[in-house]
């Protein structure tokens, strides 16, 4: 087993050496771009630490961690499109760069690329990666509409709330598992079980990103603390508070989440409070406590020794421990 740092450089060391000077420039130069950007990479990591936790060399899943890398940025590049989003990671988003054609078309092709690496893999293989590429990749669109839709409604509960994240995040980090553990060809019943783990810890990943972004530390928190509240995304937080706050307070929220003052800084401090006074804020905390213990009892089930439960439950540990 590698470390999360290893498997980040053989990761992109292997993109690196998958890039050509292809024509037309204005498609490919800005797929190049988007990958470039970096960020964690925690998806595609997971394809190549899973690979490995069911004994298969780590080298064997690069095209399928791959593909989830370039699908998650493909996802991103049209996901900034439909925000009207200036920045990606801290640089101009590509429609930005380039324009809007370019950004949708060079996404369309990433779509394309993702699956052209698990042309890689012999056939059994490559139809279950595809297969379940195909099932993740639809799940993401679901899952990004719902968030649209929620914008316009006043009425979206928990469960749709959790559904929507399900979709949109956790289906992706179990995908990337479970790719991990198809390479190996593991039992259909380990593979199914690490899918569930990542499912939950996606899950969690996202509440926690959800809770981060009113509470977390603007110095390393790498977005706008608060851009939630300024943009009123009803989060979990924000469904929590109405549900558990009295009729003054409600009403206090729900009108500040139609509002768009020039400056932000005293409506995120009310709606902070809120969230505390209401106890939305550990609601939150319990929650992604509760999502982190289902994906460590589900790993209790898995066919795999107690040192590599420990490195897969010391990952998600670390991923739940981040403060920023």
């Amino acid at each position: 087993m590698h470390t999360i740092y290893q498997y980040q450089e053989f990761l992109s060391e292997y993109l690196q050496s998958q890039y050509e000077s292809k024509e037309p420039k204005n498609l490919y130069e800005p797929i190049h771009y988007i990958l470039d950007l970096g960020g964690k990479r925690i998806r595609p990591v997971l394809t190549l630490m899973t690979a490995e936790i069911f004994n298969v060399d780590y080298k064997k899943a690069l095209p399928a961690a791959l593909a989830v890398e370039v699908f998650h940025n493909f996802s991103l590049v049209h996901d900034d499109i439909m925000d009207d989003a200036p920045l990606r990671r801290g640089h101009e988003t590509v429609h930005e760069k380039w324009d809007l054609n370019t950004g949708i078309l060079s996404g369309d092709a990433m779509l394309i690329l993702a699956y052209q690496y698990f042309e890689q893999y012999e056939p059994t293989v490559f139809r279950d990666l595809a297969k379940l590429f195909s099932k993740t990749a639809l799940e993401v669109c679901e899952g990004q509409q719902w968030d649209v839709d929620f914008e316009q409604r006043d009425d979206v509960t928990i469960a749709e709330y959790l559904k929507m994240i399900q979709y949109k995040t956790a289906v992706l980090v179990a995908a990337a598992m479970k790719m991990g553990a198809i390479i190996a060809e593991t039992s259909t019943e380990d593979a199914n079980l690490i899918y569930d783990f990542g499912l939950n810890l996606g899950l969690a990943f996202q509440l926690q990103d959800d809770y981060l972004d009113a509470f977390g530390n603007p110095e390393t928190f790498g977005k706008q603390v608060g851009g939630d509240i300024i943009e009123n995304k009803k989060t979990y937080l924000y469904l929590k508070a109405m549900a558990y706050s009295d009729a003054k307070d409600a009403k206090q929220l729900s009108h500040l989440f139609t509002i768009h003052p020039e400056d932000s800084s005293e409506k995120i401090e009310v709606v902070k409070a809120l969230f505390n006074s209401s106890g939305a804020s550990k609601a939150t905390q319990d929650a992604i406590h509760d999502f982190t213990l289902k994906a460590f009892q589900t790993l209790e089930k898995i066919n795999i020794s107690v040192e590599k439960k420990d490195i897969l439950k010391s990952f998600g540990e670390n991923l739940m421990g981040r403060k920023v």
